[in-house]
């Protein structure tokens, strides 16, 4: 006989809508089995909401919550973009967020386990948390996008005068340019390493000297690593100027950008 986990029990209470005790009770019948589990259910008239656990759920959206220096990102994921376009999935999963940002992961989760069998019973599909973080500093910007498909938080080391619009523009430029890093020297040398084998295969031919190959593999480098990190990106709202100048030197601390 299989042993019953607490993950067993919350798993198919999430697909039934039923209570935890029932849930149990019902897999140690079926010996842990999900599948026979819901049948026992049905058979007994106490099963509500039957979701296939396999059914992918590849859609879904991002939700954030912030005061002056904190900010809870997280994603929760359902099956159909028509579910996740919805007022009432919005509004469960900004609950969510408020309720991370307020009580922390530990607690959200527990709670959100708690919440999750109605609305999957009221929206009708297998409905998850997925990724959560918190991010904290002394200043704090945000930004998701209008699909709710990307969701960004930037995080300053100082608060420094009015930032906010200036943060909003640069959460919603990592939005649309997707920089992996905060600053060039954060980009690890395994990747560039990994560019640098591309590169020297792709000058094989030249035949250059070794100093002038050396001085172009820098200067390629340089452009990489500057091409993947926040504050070296061209500003999106003006060509003219990187992130850092536009933040007048602010120093960005954190950096989260979350995607569906």
């Amino acid at each position: 006989m299989s042993p019953v986990t607490a993950a067993d029990v919350s798993a198919l209470r999430a697909r039934t809508g039923v209570s935890i005790l029932a849930c149990k009770q019902a897999l140690d019948e079926a010996d842990g089995d999900q599948e026979k589990a819901i049948e026992i259910l049905r058979k007994r008239g106490i099963a509500q909401a039957v979701k296939k656990a396999d059914r992918a759920q590849s859609e879904g959206a991002i939700f954030i919550a912030q005061n002056d220096s904190k900010a809870a990102v997280l994603q929760i994921k359902c099956e159909t973009d028509f579910v996740a376009r919805s007022d009432e999935f919005i509004s469960f999963g900004q609950k969510i967020a408020e309720e991370l940002l307020k009580n922390g992961a530990e607690k959200t989760a527990s709670y959100t386990d708690s919440v999750l069998p109605e609305a999957v019973q009221k929206m009708g599909e297998h409905i998850s948390l997925g990724d959560m973080q918190i991010v904290e500093a002394a200043a704090i910007g945000t930004y998701v996008h209008s699909n709710r498909k990307i969701g960004v938080v930037i995080g300053l080391e100082k608060s420094e005068g009015d930032m906010m619009e200036k943060m909003k523009d640069v959460a919603m430029h990592a939005a649309a340019m997707n920089p992996l890093y905060v600053s060039p020297e954060d980009v690890p040398q395994e990747a560039v390493d990994k560019e640098r084998e591309i590169w020297k295969e792709q000058m094989s031919k030249e035949k250059k000297p070794p100093e002038i190959m050396e001085k172009i593999m820098l200067g390629k480098e340089k452009k990489f690593r500057e091409e993947n990190a926040l504050i070296k990106q061209a500003f999106v709202k003006d060509q003219n100027q990187t992130v850092e100048q536009y933040l007048g030197g602010a120093k960005v601390k954190t950096y989260v950008r979350v995607t569906i």
